[in-house]
């Protein structure tokens, strides 16, 4: 016997997302009523995923869903939402949920004015599009936005993929994303920069080395914030920073990389904190960021903690 309110539900984009979040519903006991799937990859996915799960057009399974679960990139999505407006696809109250971090239900608004009811779920998660992401769901939570009324309709869906709701306000959205794309994405950079120096100057295994001093630091950092902060930036330790820099200097030199770059931008963000946390002086933050400067062109004054920024604080 089926659990009252399930739904129909259709999946449009069978990318690692999408399928994942299908079969977690339908682990829920809502039925599957159809998913798109155009690459090769993305019908292995369906397949392997959401099993017996018939294959369909964008339209039909529109026309068939209570929930239509939009799982696309950022930047297909409206054009997706309008373009279905435009053939009349959107039915009086359906649910119309789609998986961006970076919009709200304001690019659901041809979804609203057909009367369906727009709602925003986005996993802060990453994704491999298999089945131990259905795992991974028990530990995750999704950025939802709705309208008040629908809030907890979207909250329930959520709850029932075996995950965590926190409401995001559809002004905050895009600060929301760029917050969640800023630690996972350019963790991911800096890794790899890590391992490449440490590879390059004949390190066999740098996952090896990096492995637990990252997981040592993450954990610090989500259970004490910036207290957890040490290194040589800081310390103040100045020429060990311009030690830093110069060697990145050569290296990138010869390299054509980009991590002297990466290393700038982020000494001056954590000198910058750290004076925030009383952790250096300003003249410090100041000599700092000379020493960067002195590895190669510097960056925009008006964008870094510089010796003007110490000069602005002080007559604050």
């Amino acid at each position: 016997m089926a659990r009252p309110g399930r739904l129909g539900v259709g999946i449009i984009g069978a990318g690692k997302v999408g399928a994942v979040l299908g079969a977690a519903l339908r682990g829920a006991e809502h039925a599957v009523v159809g998913v798109s799937a155009v690459s090769e990859a993305s019908r292995e996915r369906a397949e392997s995923l959401l099993s017996g799960v018939p294959i369909l057009e964008i339209q039909e399974i529109v026309e068939r869903s209570e929930l239509v679960l939009l799982a696309v990139p950022d930047d297909a999505l409206g054009e997706l939402v309008s373009g279905l407006a435009k053939l009349g696809a959107w039915q009086p109250g359906q649910l119309v949920a789609h998986t961006s971090g970076r919009f709200g239900v304001g690019i659901l608004k041809p979804v609203r004015a057909a009367g369906a009811i727009p709602l925003a779920l986005h996993p802060a998660m990453t994704f491999t599009g298999m089945s131990l992401d259905l795992t991974r769901l028990m530990d995750c939570t999704f950025g939802v936005t709705a309208d008040a009324a629908m809030l907890p309709i979207a909250q329930a869906l959520v709850v029932e993929m075996g995950a965590e709701p926190v409401a995001i306000a559809e002004a905050d959205r895009t600060l929301y994303h760029a917050a969640l794309a800023h630690s996972s994405n350019h963790m991911v950079t800096l890794v790899a920069q890590s391992s490449q120096l440490l590879r390059d100057i004949g390190v066999d295994a740098p996952e090896r080395m990096l492995g637990p001093l990252l997981r040592a630091t993450l954990e610090n950092a989500l259970a004490s914030g910036e207290s957890a902060l040490t290194g040589p930036v800081a310390r103040g330790d100045v020429g060990t920073v311009a030690a830093h820099a110069e060697a990145l200097k050569e290296y990138d030199g010869g390299a054509g990389g980009d991590v002297l770059a990466a290393y700038r931008a982020m000494a001056r963000a954590t000198a910058r904190r750290a004076v925030n946390r009383g952790l250096l002086k300003e003249g410090q933050l100041g000599d700092i960021n000379n020493a960067l400067d002195a590895s190669g062109t510097p960056d925009n004054g008006e964008d870094r903690p510089g010796n003007d920024a110490a000069g602005t604080q002080e007559g604050n």
